[in-house]
């Protein structure tokens, strides 16, 4: 687990101070993958992770940012690991929203232990647990100063919970799509095993597309660059960077349609 994570709760970030008014992005969607929730552990997840998370979250909507979240599943089930060892594709993908819906159940309790507001919404029904998306009523949530948590994915097989986050942020109408990561942004090699790799600070969607670049995959960056949404990816395990995000602070690595420059490197 990161130092971040495991020291007391950060004191909310002298960026509070700039107000509604100062704000960038006024709503957000945050892409969470499965694996940010393990902490240290090598299966499920870590409940003082999922607080640091929250911390974060509770940051950025006490300035007012209306906040969506899609969270994955790789912590608990992948479908796509399962079906090269012979399951089938889409029986796998279904287990895989089954996990994203554990993962938003703890995300909601860390975020209302934090006083945050929280609702997740299911592509599955399950009424029991959740509530069923819809997109007017997640609109609403969001309008009513709730965070709303979006799990099982689009609800279909064969699409990533990379591709529904997009979805949500375009359905929600959404300013950016932060896609969080354990690396500060995007490079033109694996930052960990390559330590000359270099980081890109603004890249354009057909950048992307072109050079294979494994942020997200191809039909999430397709959407987003139909809908002209803007990406930012960035390290989660950095205090305040959410924040910072949502206040115009540079971040991590930007991708849109004004950054196509063939790459900007760091």
């Amino acid at each position: 687990m990161s130092d971040a994570a495991t020291g007391e709760a950060a004191s909310a970030p002298s960026l509070t101070a700039t107000g509604p008014g100062r704000l960038r992005y006024r709503r957000i969607l945050l892409k969470l993958s499965g694996e940010a929730l393990l902490g240290d552990r090598q299966y499920g997840v870590d409940p003082d992770f999922c607080a640091f998370i929250a911390r974060q979250v509770g940051h950025v909507h006490a300035l007012g940012v209306e906040i969506g979240i899609v969270v994955g599943g790789g912590n608990i089930f992948r479908g796509l690991a399962a079906a090269a060892t012979g399951m089938d594709r889409a029986t796998g993908d279904y287990i895989g929203m089954l996990a994203t819906v554990m993962n938003g159940l703890a995300l909601q309790d860390a975020l209302e232990h934090a006083g945050v507001p929280t609702r997740v919404m299911t592509a599955i029904a399950m009424n029991e647990v959740a509530e069923p998306y819809i997109r007017r009523r997640a609109v609403r949530h969001l309008e009513k100063g709730r965070v709303a948590i979006f799990v099982a994915g689009t609800g279909n097989p064969y699409f990533t919970t990379d591709t529904a986050a997009a979805l949500r942020a375009v359905e929600i109408g959404a300013e950016v799509l932060l896609k969080a990561t354990k690396v500060d942004g995007v490079y033109d090699a694996d930052p960990m095993t390559e330590p000359t790799a270099r980081r890109y600070q603004r890249l354009g969607y057909s950048d992307v597309l072109r050079d294979q670049l494994k942020v997200l995959d191809a039909a999430a960056v397709s959407l987003c660059m139909e809908n002209d949404l803007p990406i930012v990816v960035f390290d989660l395990n950095v205090p305040d960077n959410i924040t910072k995000v949502a206040v115009g602070e540079t971040v991590g690595t930007l991708i849109s349609a004004s950054s196509s420059l063939g790459g900007v490197r760091a």
